[in-house]
């Protein structure tokens, strides 16, 4: 009976077109858009900064992507390296930011990752009723590339694990107990890991909210050229290949498998021999990329919808 539930068991892939498809956030085509709300004067400049520099670029690479502006704003100096990292985590996670009069001035953070607030804040809804309302306990475990707190979200701290499970995080509690007597605890039994690093990581310390999206000082990897993992993500990518190597159905949603990606492309091909169905969904599958990733797997496609769910449910009965 274990050996029978098992084989039935998803492996989730997430990529930038699901936090797209669940709560508009940007892929990397639309990241530049300066849709962000600045606080005060400081974050005003550096929103300038980034927007001039922005500008140069695409007069002379006019249809250059998004990455290549990055990789090349990353090799410009120190300050504008951290400008850019800065930019990019604060765009994800404006929606997710809190303000509040308090003694006197303005105050924000980031919504930590049990505040009821959350649930009013886009896609937080949609990602709960994909990943628990649709794959359910079928939920293996998550790998993703994304930054964003979408996921830790939609299923809070007893939902999730970044792999070590009772793993305490640094911070308060959901607003406004204090973390000192009721320490965060992660107590979920779904393994997250997220590969690329987060909004709410730095280089020591997993936080119960996103203020490195604030900062700018997050743990991330930044979407460039030949980039390689730092030695702080090492556990998430073990972590990734525990997942892999276990999986025989992987559902794979809005990732691009981008050739910039060519060690995460590498990692997935060498951990996942064993899956025997693969569900990509996204607005324009890459089947090619995915047949050489799985060559010996089915592998069916479906575009997100109104109606898709129901569809994934179809594909899960299929292939189980």
């Amino acid at each position: 009976m274990a050996e029978s539930q098992a084989e039935r068991m998803v492996t989730l892939i997430l990529g930038a077109g699901f936090s797209k498809w669940a709560a508009n956030l940007p892929v990397a085509r639309d990241l530049f858009d300066f849709a962000i709300e600045p606080f005060g004067v400081r974050e005003e400049k550096k929103l300038y900064s980034v927007r001039e520099l922005k500008i140069s670029w695409d007069l002379v690479h006019p249809t250059d992507p998004a990455e290549a502006f990055i990789d090349f704003a990353m090799r410009q100096n120190h300050e504008m390296s951290q400008l850019v990292v800065w930019y990019v985590v604060r765009r994800l996670s404006d929606p997710y930011i809190w303000k509040e009069w308090h003694a006197g001035k303005w105050r924000r953070h980031v919504l930590m990752l049990d505040e009821h607030r959350k649930d009013e804040r886009p896609g937080v809804q949609e990602a709960r009723a994909f990943l628990v309302g649709v794959l359910g306990p079928l939920l293996q475990g998550v790998i993703t590339t994304n930054y964003d707190l979408l996921i830790e979200y939609a299923l809070g701290t007893q939902g999730f694990n970044y792999g070590i499970p009772g793993e305490p995080l640094v911070g308060r509690g959901a607003y406004p107990v204090s973390t000192w007597l009721h320490p965060v605890v992660l107590t979920g039994l779904v393994p997250l890991a997220k590969v690329h690093g987060s909004v709410s990581w730095d280089a020591s310390v997993h936080y119960t909210d996103g203020r490195r999206g604030l900062t700018g000082n997050a743990l991330i990897l930044a979407p460039v050229q030949g980039k390689t993992a730092p030695a702080e993500l090492a556990g998430q990518w073990l972590l990734a290949a525990n997942l892999l190597d276990r999986a025989e159905r992987i559902v794979v949603f809005g990732f691009a498998f981008n050739e910039y990606d060519a060690e995460l492309l590498n990692h997935f091909r060498a951990h996942g021999a064993e899956a025997k169905s693969v569900l990509l969904i996204d607005i324009k599958p890459n089947l090619v990329a995915a047949r050489r990733m799985w060559p010996a797997a089915s592998i069916a496609t479906l575009q997100p919808s109104a109606e898709f769910e129901g569809d994934i449910r179809k594909w899960l009965r299929r292939s189980a």
